[in-house]
C-alpha cells in the first residue's frame, strides 16, 4: 500500500480496529504537539512597570483593578527561571487568583543577565534592590505595611533581607518551598562536596553559570521522570486537550531557564549548600550579620512533600530560627514546581495562600 501521503496513511488507519485507531491519533497528536504547533502564551495577566533597574523590573498586576485589601504583597522570585510560572496562564495563576481576591500585587522580576552582570552577589539584591522595591510598592499603594511572598532561592533572598532590615514595615511573609537549612539537602549535598566540586574553577571559567547546566543538575535527581517521563505522559494523554495545554505550558517554562550571576552562584553553593551560613547564623551580607531571629513578622512557611529541589526539612528548620509569635508551617501534596500550577494548586495553594493573607492583612 502506497503511504506517500498522510492521507492515504489516515485512509488506512481508518480500517483498523478502534483500539489501534486511538494509538494511532495519539501518536500523532503527540508528534503534532513537539514539531507543529507554536508555543503557547504565558503571562497574561496584566501589568504595568512601575521601576527598573539594571535587568530587574518592578510589576505591579491588574493596576485598574480595584484593591480591597489594604495591605500589598510583593513577591521576590527566584534567580533561575522566568517568573511566569506564578503566571503561567488563566486558571493555573498564582497572581491572577490573587489580583481576582482584590490584593494588590507586584513582582520583582530580575530579568536576565549578561556577561556584564557575572559579579552580581546576594548582597546586591538584598541592599540595593528589594529595599528600593519595597519603598516603591508602599509609595505605589500609598500603604503603611506590607506583605512579601518568596519563591524557591526568592524565599531564602526574602528571609536575609527581612532578618538585616527589621525596621521595614513587613507585616506578613509567605515561603513557598524555599531553602533555610542545607545540611541535608538530598542528592545536591553529594554533588557539591567541597571535596568533589571545584566551584571556583567552575565560576572562574563560566562567568555566568548557563541555565543548560541548572537544569541539568536539577532533571538528574530524578533522571527518568524529568528527561523520559514527559514524553511517555504526552504520548498516553495526548488525546487529553486540557492535558495537553498545560503540558506544553510547563515544557516551555522549564525550557526557559537563565544564567545564574557567577558570584551570586559561588555564594549560593560555597556559604549555603557547602557551608551552610544561614540557618548557623554565620552568613554576612556586607559585613552585616544575617540572624533570622530578628524575623518578627507574620510567617506563612509551605513545603511540598514531594519536593526534591528544596526538601521540606530544609524548609522547616527556618520556624525554629525565628522570632515570629505568629507563624504557621504547612506540607502540601505537591511538588516544587506543581505547587505553583495545575489544579492541585489552584484548589489547595493558591486558597490557603490568599486565605492566610487576607486574615493577617486586617
Amino acid at each position: 500500500m502506497d503511504f506517500s501521503t498522510t492521507r492515504s496513511l489516515d485512509a488506512m488507519v481508518d480500517s483498523l480496529p478502534e483500539d489501534y485507531q486511538k494509538e494511532y491519533k495519539r501518536f500523532k497528536r503527540a508528534m503534532d504537539v513537539l514539531t507543529k504547533e507554536p508555543e503557547p502564551q504565558v503571562g497574561q495577566t496584566p501589568k504595568e512597570v512601575v521601576w527598573t533597574k539594571n535587568k530587574a523590573k518592578l510589576y505591579r498586576y491588574q493596576p485598574a483593578k480595584v484593591k480591597t485589601n489594604k495591605v500589598p504583597i510583593l513577591i521576590i522570585y527566584a534567580l533561575i527561571n522566568k517568573p511566569y510560572i506564578l503566571d503561567l496562564s488563566p486558571g493555573s495563576s498564582l497572581i491572577e487568583y490573587l489580583t481576582d481576591k482584590g490584593h494588590d500585587v507586584y513582582l520583582l522580576d530580575w530579568g536576565t543577565p549578561g556577561y556584564e552582570d557575572r559579579h552580581m552577589k546576594f548582597d546586591d539584591y538584598v541592599l540595593d534592590y528589594i529595599p528600593r522595591a519595597v519603598k516603591k510598592v508602599l509609595r505605589k499603594s500609598e500603604a503603611d505595611e506590607l506583605s512579601i511572598l518568596g519563591y524557591c532561592i526568592g524565599g531564602t533572598l526574602t528571609a536575609i533581607f527581612s532578618a538585616l532590615h527589621p525596621h521595614l514595615p513587613i507585616r506578613n511573609l509567605v515561603f513557598l518551598t524555599s531553602p533555610f537549612d542545607f545540611s541535608n539537602a538530598g542528592l545536591f549535598t553529594k554533588w557539591v562536596d567541597e571535596k568533589y566540586f571545584n566551584l571556583d574553577l567552575m565560576v572562574d571559567t563560566y562567568g555566568n553559570i548557563p541555565p543548560e547546566t541548572i537544569d541539568f543538575g536539577n532533571k538528574l535527581l530524578k533522571p527518568i521522570t524529568n528527561y523520559i517521563g514527559p514524553y511517555v505522559s504526552l504520548a498516553d494523554r495526548a488525546d487529553n486537550e486540557e492535558f495537553v495545554k498545560n503540558w506544553t505550558l510547563l515544557q516551555k517554562w522549564v525550557a526557559d531557564g537563565v544564567p545564574f550571576p557567577g558570584e551570586a552562584y559561588r555564594q549560593w553553593i560555597g556559604e549555603f549548600y557547602q557551608k551552610n551560613k544561614l540557618i548557623k547564623n554565620e552568613l554576612y551580607i556586607r559585613g552585616q550579620q544575617v540572624k533570622l531571629s530578628n524575623i518578627k513578622a507574620n510567617v506563612l512557611n509551605i513545603a511540598a512533600d514531594r519536593d526534591h529541589i528544596a526538601i521540606p526539612e530544609q524548609t522547616e528548620r527556618l520556624m525554629d530560627k525565628i522570632s515570629s509569635e505568629d507563624k504557621t508551617f504547612e506540607l502540601v501534596s505537591a511538588g516544587h514546581v506543581s505547587v505553583t500550577v495545575g489544579k492541585g494548586a489552584a484548589k489547595n495553594t493558591y486558597p490557603m495562600i490568599e486565605t492566610w493573607l487576607r486574615e493577617h492583612s486586617e
